[in-house]
């Protein structure tokens, strides 16, 4: 695609790397056949090729318009165009990009500003957070459906384990999930410690900073970034082997710290450094399947349906391995149909554009439940509590599974 972008934008590092991202796409439209909001909406410009067509337009000066916003605000940055796209289009990055040129240009009414601005200055802040969800969990019978989906019934975590091991890693444990699903992370911990491995928490660390950078706040999330990798680097430089995601949403985030920060001379190359470190746990499981087949064959009795979060197979291009770990342990999982499609979570996408997003949780959740699970599990957090809003059929981490299964 040819580009002749604007004097305002086209000498800077963005602008740089928007036009090498624009000049890759043929406008073939591959995309718009696995894109959530066009197959949902049938609108050229609800689907990746019509939204690198504005954004084309707005970065070679052309005024952006509240037509514009919606278009980029109804995306759901699921990347599954990047995962179809023949040319290697990052179209991820680009509508960071523009979302934040036509947010600077096209002023948002102030019901929207107020919404915007609740989400990204509580939900990264643990402190603000925490005492929030428990409130809500304690009045959880009363809330009105719109807030009780997105407030989980409270659950124990159940105990961190307290032995030390040679093998350590860290462990991002996030903004939300600690409040909304405790279970998770102690976990993920519980497990690895019978596999011989320590897993740490940084004192210091917290939002992986996808919040605030995706509601183009961008230095806010860098803020975020560069606070973690601050956190972190004692114990990286101590050796630890890994930095393990339980959230697919903050991996693929993490996983890109090393090129947001490639331009701030101070974090950049200890920003490399956390990126080529850092894991989802889908990709440390797979060195333990055989001493776990070992212990737990035959343990999990039920049908298992497998969600793959879009920021794990389509962000992370990570496929196949939640499967193959569960599946190593005797567990009969299966995948749905349009199992590459999103669920319509999408981190704040469901509270900004609860429409399109339950209508997509609803598609998704007919196709899981057509394989008839006994439970429906997943590698995010906001997929699960997406989910589980919608079914009467438990929806869990995958690795509490195998927590449980240990335990018996």
């Amino acid at each position: 695609m040819q580009t002749n972008l604007a004097d305002f934008i086209k000498d800077t590092p963005e602008g740089k790397e928007a036009d090498a991202i624009l000049r890759k796409c043929v406008h073939c439209g591959f995309c718009t056949a696995t894109c959530p909001t066009y197959q949902l909406l049938g609108d050229e410009l609800d689907g990746p090729r019509g939204r690198i067509y504005l954004m084309k337009q707005v970065l070679e000066g052309k005024p952006a318009t509240q037509k514009t916003q919606l278009h980029l605000d109804r995306c759901l940055t699921c990347r599954n165009c990047e995962t179809t796209c023949p040319s290697g289009v990052r179209y991820g990055r680009l509508v960071d990009i523009g979302r934040k040129i036509v947010d600077d240009q096209v002023p948002r009414s102030f019901s929207d500003r107020m919404l915007r601005s609740t989400l990204k200055e509580t939900l990264p802040r643990k402190w603000l957070f925490k005492p929030a969800m428990k409130t809500g969990q304690s009045l959880r019978g009363l809330l009105p459906a719109v807030l009780k989906n997105k407030v989980p019934a409270k659950q124990p975590s159940g105990a961190w384990p307290a032995r030390q091991h040679a093998r350590k890693m860290l462990l991002l444990d996030g903004c939300v999930q600690p409040s909304m699903s405790p279970n998770i992370n102690a976990a993920t911990a519980r497990v690895l410690d019978a596999l011989g491995v320590q897993l740490i928490v940084a004192p210091k660390e917290g939002c992986c900073g996808a919040i605030r950078y995706h509601m183009n706040d961008q230095e806010g999330g860098l803020d975020d970034m560069r606070r973690n990798v601050d956190a972190w680097w004692p114990y990286v430089e101590a050796g630890v082997e890994a930095v393990v995601m339980t959230a697919s949403g903050c991996g693929v985030t993490v996983k890109e710290y090393g090129h947001l920060l490639a331009h701030d001379p101070k974090y950049a190359e200890r920003a490399a450094h956390i990126s080529a470190l850092t894991k989802d746990l889908s990709e440390i499981m797979p060195a333990f399947e055989a001493e776990l087949a070992k212990t737990m064959a035959g343990r999990i009795k039920q049908r298992v349906s497998y969600h793959p979060p879009c920021t794990l197979q389509h962000g992370q291009q990570i496929r196949g391995k939640v499967e193959g770990v569960l599946r190593a342990i005797g567990v009969d999982v299966q995948l749905c149909t349009e199992s590459h499609l999103c669920c319509g979570s999408a981190g704040t996408y469901s509270v900004l554009h609860p429409d399109i997003a339950y209508a997509l949780r609803d598609r998704k959740l007919a196709q899981l439940e057509a394989t008839r699970p006994d439970v429906i599990v997943s590698a995010n957090i906001g997929c699960i509590t997406h989910l589980q809003s919608g079914t009467g059929t438990a929806v869990r981490h995958w690795i509490e599974l195998v927590d449980q299964a240990l335990a018996t």
